[in-house]
Parts: structure tokens; C-alpha cells; sequence
């Protein structure tokens, strides 16, 4: 086992205790969540895509306490259990090394913040944090990059005392906020309008993942990305799931990458690829598991009938979708439905395609509650006739089965209103709705 001296050590290098870190540019919004779990002494749990910005929260929420005067720096211990000097030591005994290790030489006079980055490396971990639950000893963070956090026995041992938060890659309005830029109203929306829309070119183009954001130049924000989709390969699928078949789960991603926005089934992709139908439904599942790819049902009120249709397919970062994909045209009609889509589950919406009895389609069902439905089309532009006839004779179609006034078409740049009928269509840049 490695001594503690060296535990210290590590620690040390990773803690505010004697030195100040650089966190980077602050995510306001998952701060102030953070915080207010932090006063409700229930164990957090942040969980999203890796390098989505976890790590960096829980420093941020460390430095963010400590200047607030509401913790003093020995009372917050941050673990980050992807060091390599970790590596080799995962089990149970290494938690309760640190653990009193921590007290020892820290000796905190109040009930310690305890942060543990990347837990789901050490096996049995939910115990640990349980017990020092229980016994009221710390206030807990973990994290991880694998819906299996909250899965399985983890789930059961801390069933109602855990919140979960969930990191996405940045939005539109914080990859502006990185590139130095805020928005509070119209007014400067519009004064910095050209600037944004060439921005957001860029965030089509390179995604929300926060270091490839502050990448220099194109190479090095395309091998970030790359580097990022193999550690998640390696590191959340073929290492957790004991994957021998590694080729053909690259396949499979990249397969998902390039067919974006694309209805896709089992079957099918299996005729396309030679991979059986049953390793690509298990690879599928796989595949959701660390937040990488997202499956969007047709709505219907029967889940039958939802099970028994093709899904969409969207990934959680653009980033990672061109640094991969076989496809070098760009398609960007199938990207500004991508963003649309990650934003709607950013914002916890309930989505769903819709077809209509004529069999027209409808890219987003959104549903706000048991009644309440919103209806949204994505396309590039709708200055091409035959584009404008099916986007909107499609919306208007489903507006009229589900008895909607109004219905939404987001495009690259166009704006207006339509009224057809006693329906009305609001036509919208969607760079300028993700600022909203």
C-alpha cells in the first residue's frame, strides 16, 4: 500500500491549503447549484461526459467557499482519483488511508467538505461515503463519468441521501463567456451580434468541451478532441465493460457520429456494418453510459409502439463528433439539430420526434409537463422553396393533431413571424435562441 506521507504529498499538490490554483473561468450557474445542495448536507453527485468540467467545478466550489469566508482551507479535502500515483492502490483501504491521513495532518475544527473527483475507480467507494454519511463526519461530493455512479449498489446504499448534478459541455452563452464576452440584454446582443455569429461557427464546429474551447488554434483543439474520444473509449467502456471487440466499437461510434440526427435501428446498421444486431444493441447501451451518445424516442403515448420504432441519435458534443466522424461534408442542418437537441437535455427537457399520421416529421416534440407540448423544426435556411413547403406543412400538420397554437422552425440565421391560418410559426436564428 502507499504510505501516507506520499498520500499527503499527492493531496497537497491537488488542495488550496498552501498554495493558490488557477480554476479557470467560473460556470455561475452549476456553482450556486452546488452550493445550495452543499446547505441541504446531502452527498452530491456530479455526473456528465468526461472532461465536461467536473474536476474543475469542485476546485472552483473549493476556492468559491474559501474567499466567501463560509470554509477555511483546512476544512475542504479534493481527492482526484485519476492521478497516477493512485494507480494500482483502488480499493477501500486507500479511502480510509486518505481519510486519516486528512485529519491527521489537517485537523480540521469543523465538519469537513470532502470532494471526491473520479470515484467510481475504486471499488466498493459507496460504502465509505455511507459510512461517513451516517456518522455525520463530512459533507460529500463525488464525481464521476459513467452513468454506472448511480446505478446498481451505489443507488440502493445512498437511496434518498444523494442530489445528482449533471455537467454538460458549455453552452452557447458560456463558450461566450470563455471567449470574454457576456450578454445581460438586447442591447448588447445586437451590438455584438457578428461577432457572435462567427463565434458560434466555431462552437458548431468544436463543441463545449472547456479545454478544447481555450485550445489555440485548430490542430490542437482537433487533438484534444481525438485524445478525448479514446480516453472515454478506453477508460468508461472497454476497461469498465471488459471489452474484447474494441474494433468493432469503434465502428459503432463512429458509425453513430457520422449518421447524427439520422433515424437509426438495430437491424439496419448491423446490414450496413456486419456487426450482429445483438452486440449493437449491447454496444448501444454501452455507448449512453458515459454521456456520449443520447437516443431520442418517437413520441407516441404507447410505450410499446415506442419501443418498436427507429431512434435518433445525437451525440453530446460536436467536438468530438467532427474530430471522429467519417463524414468530412459538412452537414450542417444535421449539426444545428444536434445542438438542439443537447440543449433541450441541458435544460432537463422531456424530448421526442414526432410523425404524423400522414407520416410527416417533426424533429422535436418537447413536453413540459403532463399536457403542455412545444413543437420544434431545425433546418439551415428556409429560403429554398421545397425546404420551406416541408418544414412548414410538417409543423403545421402536428401543431393541428396535438392542438397547438404555435410552433418554432429555428434556422442559421432567419427571423420572422408567419401566421397560417389561426396557427402561427415563429422563425428563429438558433444561435441567437440558445442565448435566451
Amino acid at each position: 500500500m502507499i504510505d501516507k506521507n506520499k498520500i499527503l504529498e499527492i493531496l497537497n499538490d491537488w488542495n488550496l491549503w498552501q498554495k493558490e490554483i488557477d480554476t479557470g473561468v467560473e460556470r455561475v450557474d452549476y456553482l450556486q447549484k452546488m452550493e445550495d445542495f452543499l446547505a441541504m448536507e446531502m452527498v452530491v453527485s456530479l455526473v456528465g461526459l468526461r472532461r465536461s468540467g467536473k474536476s474543475t467545478l469542485l476546485l472552483q466550489l473549493s476556492k468559491r467557499l474559501i474567499q466567501k469566508k463560509k470554509v477555511k482551507k483546512e476544512e475542504i479535502l479534493y481527492v482526484n482519483f485519476e492521478d497516477s500515483r493512485f494507480l494500482g492502490e483502488y480499493c477501500l483501504q486507500l479511502l480510509n488511508d486518505i481519510y486519516e491521513t486528512y485529519i491527521e495532518n489537517l485537523n480540521p475544527k469543523k465538519t469537513p467538505i470532502i470532494m471526491l473527483d473520479e470515484i467510481q475507480n475504486i471499488p466498493g467507494w459507496e460504502k465509505f461515503v455511507n459510512s461517513l454519511y451516517e456518522r455525520k463526519m463530512a459533507r460529500i461530493f463525488v464525481s464521476g463519468s459513467n452513468a454506472q455512479l448511480l446505478q446498481s449498489e451505489y443507488s440502493q446504499v445512498l437511496t434518498g441521501r444523494q442530489i445528482v448534478l449533471k455537467v454538460h459541455p458549455l453552452t452557447f452563452r458560456e463558450f461566450l463567456l470563455f471567449q470574454k464576452i457576456t450578454i445581460e440584454n438586447k442591447l448588447e446582443l445586437l451590438a455584438e451580434k457578428n461577432k457572435i455569429k462567427n463565434l458560434f461557427l466555431q462552437y458548431l464546429k468544436y463543441g463545449g468541451l472547456p479545454k478544447v474551447v481555450l485550445a489555440k488554434n485548430k490542430e490542437e483543439k482537433e487533438l484534444l478532441a481525438q485524445n478525448y474520444f479514446s480516453d472515454i473509449l478506453n477508460r468508461d467502456l472497454i476497461k469498465r465493460f471488459r471489452i474484447k471487440e474494441i474494433g468493432k466499437l469503434e465502428l459503432l461510434a463512429k458509425f453513430y457520429f457520422t449518421n447524427i440526427a439520422s433515424m437509426i435501428s438495430f437491424n439496419k446498421i448491423s446490414r450496413f456494418t456486419k456487426i450482429p444486431s445483438t452486440t449493437i444493441e449491447r454496444f448501444s447501451d454501452y455507448l449512453t453510459t458515459p454521456y456520449l451518445l443520447h437516443f431520442v424516442n418517437k413520441f407516441s403515448f404507447s410505450l410499446k409502439e415506442q419501443s418498436v420504432n427507429p431512434r435518433k441519435v445525437y451525440t453530446a458534443d460536436l467536438g468530438l463528433r467532427n474530430a471522429i466522424s467519417f463524414n468530412f461534408s459538412e452537414d450542417k442542418g444535421k449539426l444545428l439539430e444536434n445542438l438542439t437537441a443537447m440543449h433541450l437535455i441541458q435544460k432537463q427537457k422531456e424530448i421526442y420526434y414526432f410523425r404524423t399520421k400522414n407520416n410527416r416529421e417533426v424533429d422535436f416534440l418537447v413536453k413540459k409537463g403532463a399536457r403542455e407540448k412545444a413543437l420544434i423544426q431545425v433546418c439551415t435556411t428556409l429560403n429554398d422553396f421545397q425546404t420551406q413547403e416541408r418544414e412548414i406543412n410538417s409543423l403545421v400538420e402536428a401543431m393541428e393533431e396535438l392542438k397547438l397554437k404555435e410552433g418554432l422552425i429555428l434556422t442559421e440565421n432567419e427571423e420572422k413571424e408567419m401566421k397560417i391560418g389561426n396557427k402561427i410559426i415563429k422563425v428563429r436564428p438558433i444561435w441567437k435562441w440558445l442565448l435566451d
